[in-house]
């Protein structure tokens, strides 16, 4: 006998919520590539969702809610109505809200995935209605859901240890990371960014969490050795944007610092490869799929000693305290000179990277919603 599974999609606002989206779409995907015959799925999503995956109608029903999802109280309403309603129509046995919230009642039995914790351990990143919303929904969520999904070990112990929940139904199921696709050719991505010689790269929204400021001070501090090296800053626009373009200015990098914004994923995929140095100094990571996807190019790291960060890379990066200018400016340094400790943290980093398979996160997920089944 096939059993349904809901999968409700309508907190995803496509472009919008970061690395969540991608994380929740290669673990659809790998679903959908090992499609378990006793399953069905149900997505549950946002009409602008469906636009821009439309190949997952090819394997799941998609039942559309017909909102942008950009008035979160829409949004949110319709979760509390709408969503109950088709989960009833489709005879859902159990529903995954891969979100981090689920209706405040009603609905069937429920898993529940959390990304991380950081409007409660950084409420200041927030808007007031937001954090307001999530200090009831969350804990509520939890105290109804049968099982709880993290991405990493270190999310797990935060909710274990912020809302006292029980061990035995927080579970860690790391993302999976899909293979990048080919490069563009890397002599045309140079020179349609105006790019030269030797750089380090960045690929981060400008949140302040993702603390460029860190890396363009300690940039700035270089040794007379490094004075041809480049910084490269691609990512959306975020809120600290203004800041990181004031500090570069203040410190006189303008003619040294790229700020690219987006890019198309093909020439992120050649910048990748031609990046003499990685550097992420994010201060908070529930995951941190760019730091993957940086060792599966077997490019040398260079990352923030926090959060799951130190998880996630293993030996495969060079970890430095977080906003420690002094000490991001020796790891700098050290790297740029040093060919034989970039090409051994190079392999350390693809043999790190394979283990986040995007189907042991399918199967790990799969497992979750047979055993709320059973």
């Amino acid at each position: 006998m096939t059993a349904t599974v809901g999968v409700n999609l309508l907190w995803l606002v496509p472009g919008v919520v970061g690395g969540s989206e991608v994380s929740t779409i290669t673990t659809l995907h790998a679903i959908a590539e090992n499609h378990p015959d006793d399953l069905r799925y149900v997505l549950f999503a946002l009409g602008p969702f469906a636009d821009a995956h439309p190949e997952l109608a090819d394997f799941f029903d998609v039942e559309v809610l017909p909102l942008s999802g950009r008035l979160k109280g829409l949004r949110v309403a319709a979760e509390q109505s709408w969503l109950i309603a088709q989960a009833r129509r489709h005879q859902v046995d159990v529903m995954h809200h891969m979100g981090g919230t689920m209706p405040l009642a009603g609905g069937p039995p429920a898993v529940l995935s959390i990304h991380d914790l950081q409007p409660f351990q950084h409420p200041e990143n927030f808007h007031p209605l937001k954090r307001a919303w999530l200090a009831r929904a969350v804990p509520r969520s939890l105290r109804r859901a049968r099982l709880v999904l993290t991405p990493s070990e270190w999310v797990r112990q935060t909710v274990i240890e912020h809302f006292d929940a029980s061990p035995a139904v927080v579970r860690t199921v790391h993302h999976g990371v899909p293979p990048l696709p080919d490069p563009a050719p890397a002599s045309e991505v140079r020179a349609r960014h105006g790019i030269d010689g030797r750089f380090v790269l960045y690929p981060a929204i400008t949140y302040p969490h993702k603390d460029h400021l860190t890396l363009v001070r300690a940039f700035s501090r270089l040794g007379p050795d490094h004075r041809d090296v480049s910084l490269v800053l691609t990512g959306g626009h975020g809120p600290a944007e203004t800041e990181v373009l004031d500090e570069v200015a203040a410190l006189g990098l303008g003619d040294r610092v790229r700020r690219l914004g987006r890019i198309p994923l093909p020439d992120l995929v050649a910048l990748l490869d031609e990046a003499d140095v990685v550097a992420v100094p994010s201060r908070y990571e529930g995951f941190g799929v760019p730091l993957v996807e940086a060792m599966s190019r077997g490019r040398p790291l260079v990352a923030c000693e926090a959060t799951a960060v130190p998880e996630v890379v293993g030996d495969g990066a060079l970890l430095v305290a977080p906003a420690a200018v002094a000490e991001w400016a020796a790891a700098l340094d050290r790297l740029l000179g040093d060919d034989e400790l970039c090409r051994a943290m190079g392999e350390r980093g693809r043999r790190r990277a394979a283990s986040f398979s995007p189907g042991a996160n399918a199967a790990a997920t799969v497992a979750a919603h047979r055993e709320v089944l059973g």
